[in-house]
């Protein structure tokens, strides 16, 4: 049985137009790509039959090019589309998963789209105030980057009113 050559370890590995960690594991260094989450990594690492643990350094050239192939399209590798973060888009109808700048991208004409057709969520977002049903009471109070106080009743002095 002959040893397989030891492969060097290289410190940076480009993956979907982001710098990955060599030293890290290939799981964990995947996460670090904008619209990429845990549970999406196990499941790319899955489908290319790559160790979760193995050092991202460690990648051949092919293992790195599967690893993208299978990022630029997840459906076409039969990763479950509830794992994507953009199901049923507007625009098209069907079950997309965006990375990167495209991401940021698409959120952003979303949110303008939003304030465009005076929704709900849009007047909210213009007005810097929570979207999601958060409470305004005790968070959310901003005046140009400086805290503010609870504001009283004129009359009191301190107490309860």
């Amino acid at each position: 049985m002959a040893e397989q050559p030891k492969q060097e370890l290289k410190y940076f590995i480009r993956i979907a137009n982001t710098d990955l960690d060599g030293n890290k594991p290939i799981s964990n260094s995947l996460t670090k790509i904008k619209g990429i989450s845990y549970m999406l990594s196990n499941a790319i690492l899955n489908t290319a039959g790559i160790q979760k643990t193995k050092k991202t350094g460690h990648l051949t050239d092919e293992e790195a090019l599967k690893i993208d192939d299978i990022i630029k399209d997840p459906l076409k590798f039969k990763i479950p589309s509830w794992l994507f973060n953009r199901k049923k888009d507007p625009d098209d109808n069907a079950d997309k998963h965006l990375i990167g700048t495209t991401l940021a991208f698409v959120q952003d004409n979303d949110i303008k789209m939003m304030k465009k057709i005076r929704s709900y969520k849009g007047v909210r977002h213009s007005l810097g105030l929570p979207v999601r049903g958060q409470r305004t009471r005790s968070n959310f109070r901003k005046n140009k980057g400086k805290v503010m106080g609870v504001k009283r009743k004129e009359g009191t002095k301190g107490g309860r009113v």
